[in-house]
């Protein structure tokens, strides 16, 4: 993707921008295919708890996406996936996709639950955390998220059609270029002390897909990494990641754990 689309040249704003997509192309291999199926094996085999979850309402969920996945021409075999017990059919799934999973459905009172998925590329959350729980429970850790995009959200996640992926992407930095970056790891904080070479740029690209015969929805989600020393060589992206940064409300820049090397990182950019 192009970074500067990351990037408006704005100062920064929450904002909820979707775009159409392919569903075969979110979900299709890519070339870094094996080195990313190694990987979710390894976590969801060392410890299915900590990066897979299903409740009994997001079985329907699960078994709708295996089986819609399969008209996917990805390439992926999704009609071998082995029989089992819903909780290992979900590990399945979750070990021959590239992207994380979510499985979500609105409950009684109209909002959406996340009812299942597995993810092995958290950014610093659990999904034991957020298992069960209501969009508006998840999206209360995200300041102002709730106040200023809660309505449009719910209403767009209400008019998702079939055949469609609707994307968006979040970023984020990161002191350590790992894929998954779940809390129990302990992986490195930036700080005021970090170098230039020590800060990667974390993509997150997200896709939205409507699970029509259950009313849910697949909600995808795949990482990648870029070292901010190579961003900084486009000055264009190097100005517009500064000014987000210079723009950025406190209290956004603590949750997105930048609020200590905020002010290093911008100078790394300009120097």
């Amino acid at each position: 993707m192009n970074l500067l689309d990351l990037f408006p040249a704005e100062d920064y704003r929450l904002q909820m921008r979707f775009e159409r997509g392919s569903v075969a192309g979110f979900f299709a291999p890519t070339e870094c295919h094996a080195e990313l199926i190694s990987q979710r094996r390894h976590w969801l085999q060392s410890a299915p708890q900590t990066y897979a979850a299903l409740l009994p309402g997001g079985i329907p969920l699960l078994e709708e996406t295996i089986k819609t996945a399969g008209g996917w021409q990805t390439g992926v075999e999704f009609a071998g996936l082995p029989d089992g017990t819903p909780c290992q059919r979900c590990l399945a799934l979750g070990e021959v996709l590239e992207p994380d999973y979510l499985l979500l459905k609105p409950g009684d009172d109209g909002s959406f639950q996340l009812l299942g998925g597995c993810v092995c590329f958290p950014s610093s959350w659990t999904l034991a955390e957020k298992i069960g729980r209501p969009l508006e429970f998840i999206h209360g850790v995200v300041p102002g998220l709730n106040a200023q995009l809660g309505n449009q959200i719910h209403g767009f996640l209400n008019q998702i059609k079939p055949g469609l992926a609707w994307q968006r992407t979040n970023w984020g930095l990161s002191r350590s270029a790992e894929l998954n970056q779940h809390p129990e790891r302990a992986l490195p904080r930036l700080a005021a002390s970090v170098r230039l070479e020590e800060v990667w740029l974390r993509v997150e690209h997200q896709a939205l897909v409507a699970l029509p015969r259950n009313q849910g929805i697949l909600f995808g989600i795949r990482i990648a990494t870029h070292p901010l020393a190579e961003l900084k060589k486009d000055p264009a992206v190097a100005s517009r990641l500064s000014r987000a940064l210079q723009t950025l409300p406190e209290d956004l820049a603590r949750y997105k754990n930048l609020a200590a090397a905020r002010s290093s990182i911008i100078t790394l950019l300009k120097s």
